[in-house]
C-alpha cells in the first residue's frame, strides 16, 4: 500500500478522501508526529496531510494530543472509534490484493489510451 509503485487511488473503497484509509494504517501501531507521517505518505503535500488529519480528527477518527513541554509536540494517533475500523481495513486490503489484477486491467482499460487500444482491437488493427 505505501509502496511508490502502487497507484495510492487505486483502492476502491474509500473511507474520507483519498489519504484518509492510509493515514489510519500508519497510526495503527501507535502516535506519530506530521513530519513521520509525510515519511511513509510520500506523495502528499504539506497541505493535503493537514487538510486529511482535520477531517479525520472532525470525524472522530484521530485524536490529536498537546503536549505542553519546553518545545510544543502535537502527535496524531487513532482514536476508540478510529481503531475500530482496522478490522474492516483489513478485509478491504486483502480483497485489493485477492483482485489486483482485475483493478489494474479496469483502470487500464477505462483509460483513454486504453480505450483507444480497444478500439483498435475491434477494428481488427
Amino acid at each position: 500500500m505505501f509502496d511508490p509503485l502502487c497507484p495510492s487511488d487505486l483502492m476502491p473503497i474509500r473511507i474520507g478522501d483519498k489519504w484518509a484509509g492510509m493515514i489510519i494504517r500508519c497510526l495503527e501501531r501507535g502516535p506519530r508526529r506530521f513530519s513521520e507521517l509525510r515519511i511513509p505518505l510520500r506523495g502528499i503535500t504539506a497541505k493535503a496531510l493537514t487538510t486529511s488529519l482535520r477531517a479525520l480528527e472532525r470525524d472522530g477518527l484521530i485524536i490529536r494530543p498537546a503536549y505542553a513541554e519546553p518545545v510544543r509536540r502535537v502527535e496524531y494517533e487513532l482514536s476508540q472509534l478510529g481503531r475500530s475500523l482496522l478490522q474492516p481495513m483489513a478485509v478491504m486490503c486483502t480483497w485489493a490484493q485477492e483482485h489486483w489484477d482485475e483493478l489494474l486491467d479496469a483502470r487500464e482499460a477505462s483509460s483513454p489510451l486504453g480505450r483507444t487500444e480497444q478500439a483498435g482491437q475491434a477494428r481488427g488493427q
